[in-house]
């Protein structure tokens, strides 16, 4: 597809929910996360009018294309793998930018529940501790749920951004990471030249889940250009900053 933008409807099953973020690199100085919503991952069809939509570019066997979620209709819907939904979506604007295929998405609905019997729900606990700032943090607990990969039902967004992200290594996102509700692709903006505004975009793989999990690998060092200096590594040194609210026991 071109980058001009189009809506579309869609209908197919959720075969992953992920959180969905932005993320700012500047050299290895600075790699700040913003969690906004959710990237559902759909095995479906997409349709501008009568036409089939074929091919969005970056999808794989394991999802024909990914739906941006905002916070509140996922709040709602409680989408979890199996469910059958359907909507519309608009095209990015700048799909450089933007991994989702689609967003502002629109006429959300849940066309047909999973079978969840047995299976456990989150459940979000607050923290006894209280943060830096004094106060009080959601938490899920990994360590409660079957896993990996840990397929309940997504937290909300602050239990994400408490938590904190670390470098994923592309192929384990790809492979067994996949459906795990701890896993995620961000649309990454690398500050290339402060004094004249120039930045530079990619997608990056990231994992929010429990320290010891045994899938959990990071993958190699990234790059991080800068004009006129070349290319620093992050090699996960600011995954202990990205991560340092955790406890010191693992969850």
């Amino acid at each position: 597809m071109d980058a001009d933008q189009v809506k579309l409807s869609w209908e197919g099953v959720v075969v992953s929910v992920q959180p969905r973020s932005t993320v700012w690199r500047y050299w290895v100085d600075n790699r700040t996360h913003r969690e906004i919503g959710y990237n559902v991952f759909i095995q479906g069809t997409a349709r501008f009018g009568d036409s089939i939509v074929e091919d969005f570019g970056r999808g794989f066997p394991r999802y024909d294309f990914c739906v941006a979620v905002p916070e509140k209709q996922q709040e709602k819907l409680a989408l979890r793998i199996g469910d059958i939904v359907r909507g519309t979506g608009w095209t990015p604007k700048y799909p450089n930018e933007e991994f989702a295929d689609l967003y502002r998405v629109g006429a959300l609905r849940v066309i047909e529940r999973a079978d969840h019997v047995g299976e456990p729900e989150v459940a979000v606990v607050v923290d006894v501790d209280p943060c830096h700032d004094g106060t009080l943090v959601p938490r899920v607990f990994s360590r409660d749920y079957p896993g990996p990969p840990w397929t309940m039902s997504a937290p909300p967004l602050d239990v994400y951004s408490w938590r904190g992200a670390r470098m994923l290594a592309k192929p384990s996102w790809k492979a067994k990471c996949f459906e795990c509700v701890w896993a995620a692709v961000s649309n990454v903006t690398i500050q290339h030249d402060f004094d004249r505004g120039i930045e530079k975009h990619r997608f990056e793989s990231f994992c929010y889940g429990p320290q010891s999990c045994k899938w959990y690998k990071p993958g190699p060092a990234r790059l991080v250009a800068y004009k006129g200096r070349g290319s620093a590594k992050d090699d996960g040194c600011l995954d202990e900053i990205c991560t340092e609210l955790r406890s010191a026991w693992d969850e």
